[in-house]
């Protein structure tokens, strides 16, 4: 089991992440947040040479995939091989209001996305004729002076990021890798995660092992009362943030905790921010999140997800420190030797 977490950061990205492969991480990504989302990506190539680079998600829908495309080919040639692109759809709101782009039919847009994409790596791959005619895309003019040719390290793989089971179906069904929403919990991984993943290899009619699955889950670890207190302060923000969210209720009615979603969502509504937290008790803050000691943590990771990832992605939604992150991350790594059940 692999383990990836955060590329922190803009200026000190190349410092941040060389300073992850020497505790042993195996793969950083970025997420779009106040900065874009390649940039940092860019500087940790050169400064790294094993460390494997994501985006986790870059949003879909406000970008063309020829864009895409480009960015994601300079980034697996940067990387010499260890870029993979992950994709995601975000919610409506975020979409229309803060892009200013079109979310109707996400599934149906991200699937076109995703073999529009493959097309125009092919194109470069063996000089085919590009010819994209679809219903929200169309690409059909590659002149040579715009076709960067075979990457030397093959195309980069594609990941789609989901939480619902028509997303994550169609992840299992199209992309190299699924990268599964952190704000999840075991019940949901097991009894609603998994069957969609399934479900989308068979309609593939792809084998397990054809699909990367990232099981992503939001930490909240420390190795003193100090560094947990902030740990827990920062992530029971998170989660209330996450909680406020229609598209994540579904997350919350597995446990019983539906009720919340709407109380959030009305607080955020009104700007009363700093109440929210106080309503995850520590009860949803073990459940919807991996908390405590470095040992401890590592062996809830690898408990809720029960072998049925091949990799482990963790946000820490504060500066956790470079020792207890390295620990973690041993940890990680002696506890999740197991095989997986392919």
């Amino acid at each position: 089991m692999k383990i990836d977490t955060m590329l922190a950061g803009l200026e000190d990205a190349p410092v941040h992440a060389g300073r992850l492969e020497q505790l042993g991480v195996d793969g950083a990504f970025t997420f779009e947040g106040p900065h874009d989302i390649f940039t940092p990506l860019i500087l940790a190539a050169g400064a790294t040479s094993t460390l494997e680079l994501a985006t986790n998600v870059a949003i879909a829908f406000p970008r063309n995939p020829v864009q895409l495309a480009h960015q994601a080919y300079d980034l697996q040639l940067l990387s010499r091989g260890r870029f993979t692109l992950g994709l995601g759809s975000q919610i409506r709101a975020q979409v229309e209001k803060r892009y200013g782009a079109s979310f109707d039919r996400p599934i149906a847009r991200m699937r076109e996305m995703v073999g529009a994409l493959r097309a125009i790596f092919a194109t470069w791959e063996t000089g085919a004729p590009l010819d994209v005619r679809g219903e929200f895309w169309s690409h059909t003019l590659m002149p040579p002076l715009f076709n960067p040719g075979p990457n030397p390290y093959g195309p980069p793989s594609i990941a789609l990021g989901g939480l619902g089971p028509q997303m994550l179906r169609l992840a299992a069904e199209v992309a190299d890798g699924v990268l599964v929403m952190p704000f999840n919990t075991a019940a949901h991984f097991a009894s609603r995660t998994v069957p969609a993943i399934t479900e989308g290899l068979a309609r593939g009619d792809r084998a397990r092992g054809d699909l990367t699955v990232t099981g992503e889950v939001i930490v909240c670890c420390g190795r003193t009362e100090a560094e947990m207190e902030v740990a827990q302060r920062a992530t029971r923000w998170l989660l209330a943030f996450y909680a406020s969210t229609p598209a994540y209720r579904p997350v919350l009615e597995v446990e019983g905790w539906g009720d919340l979603q709407p109380e959030l969502n009305a607080l955020s509504k009104s700007g009363r921010w700093e109440e929210m937290p106080h309503l995850i008790d520590d009860a949803m803050l073990a459940t919807l999140a991996a908390v405590g000691s470095p040992s401890e943590v590592a062996a809830d990771i690898v408990g809720r997800f029960g072998g049925q990832v091949d990799r482990v992605g963790f946000y820490t939604p504060y500066l956790i420190g470079e020792e207890t992150l390295g620990e973690l991350v041993h940890e990680l790594a002696t506890v999740g030797d197991r095989p997986l059940d392919h």
